[in-house]
């Protein structure tokens, strides 16, 4: 018998935090290029940094969180799982020489990447090839030990492997 009042039955992974240079840039990518939806946002003022949320939202969903509140759309953000926090420090963006660790290279390794579940690799694979140089491949399709998951980069240099398993 547990001494504490939780269940931990009743635990989910709701999301996990990775820094963006400069959010208009994360963003197109994100939304644009991944398709994610952007389900909430807020600024801190004081501390002069921002976090964006994304997730893949059915349309219904996204439909009736286009009408909620503020506080609404937080708590709806917080009680899913899946969703990705951008958090953007003001002024990294106009710092030409600033970056982020990405994990994947010294120094700073350590964080390998999220990934994304896809349909059919192959075709998402070549929908991500059609944006060009937008998308930045630090493993294709085919290659190295795993043949059957490719990995992209975001702007950031943050991995992302995209998987149909």
């Amino acid at each position: 018998m547990s001494e504490f009042k939780t269940d931990v039955k009743t635990y989910e992974f709701n999301h996990t935090m990775i820094r963006a240079k400069d959010p208009k840039v994360s963003l197109e990518f994100y939304q644009h290029i991944l398709d994610m939806k952007l389900i909430y946002s807020e600024d801190y003022e004081t501390e002069k940094f921002t976090h964006y949320f994304l997730a893949y939202v059915n349309a219904q969903d996204l439909a009736t969180l286009d009408t909620k509140s503020k506080d609404e759309r937080r708590a709806y953000t917080f009680k899913r799982p899946g969703v990705l926090e951008l958090t953007h420090n003001w002024g990294t963006e106009n710092d030409a020489d600033f970056s982020y660790a990405n994990g994947n290279k010294e120094p700073g390794r350590g964080f390998g990447h999220i990934a994304i579940h896809v349909d059919n690799i192959d075709e998402a694979c070549k929908r991500l090839e059609s944006f060009g140089d937008k998308v930045q491949w630090p493993k294709r399709l085919g290659q190295g030990n795993m043949k059957d998951v490719a990995i992209i980069a975001d702007p950031d240099g943050y991995w992302i492997g995209v998987c149909d398993y």
